[in-house]
């Protein structure tokens, strides 16, 4: 079950993060360049990167949630820079909607549904303490 405190990334899983943002931004730069081969060979690890960075965060729902939707926005992104780079019929880079749909669903699920579930179920629990004056002054002069 997920807990109700913030989510640490452990360092070997914001390094996989750093190295997709690299993957990313040079097939990014290659659609940009023209550089077909270089573009093309990208989408491997930069696709590759994000299913295992989705992998490693599936038991946390809002972590899980975002990198679908991002999963999804890179495979569209994909899709799109090959119909381009192959110069086929231009009217094929609307298909890219949906993937880009399929991610934006994920992140309506999480905040229409899933969010607000895990809101009226975090528990707040009070708890009331009788502290003598002499604890207290001790609390505060430290």
């Amino acid at each position: 079950m997920e807990s109700n405190r913030m989510y640490s990334i452990p360092e070997k899983f914001r390094k996989i993060e750093n190295l997709h943002i690299v993957f990313w931004l040079i097939k990014d730069m290659s659609w940009a360049m023209l550089w077909r081969p270089l573009g093309i060979l990208m989408i491997f690890p930069t696709l590759t990167v994000a299913i295992l960075i989705t992998w490693q965060t599936r038991k946390l729902k809002s972590e899980l949630y975002h990198n679908l939707a991002v999963l999804f926005w890179i495979t569209a992104n994909c899709y799109w820079m090959i119909v381009e780079f192959m110069g086929v019929d231009d009217t094929l880079r609307y298909y890219a909607i949906i993937p880009f749909s399929i991610g934006f669903i994920f992140i309506a699920a999480y905040y229409l549904l899933i969010r607000p579930n895990e809101i009226r179920h975090q528990k707040t629990v009070m708890v009331n303490l009788e502290v003598s004056e002499v604890a207290v002054n001790i609390a505060n002069a430290e």
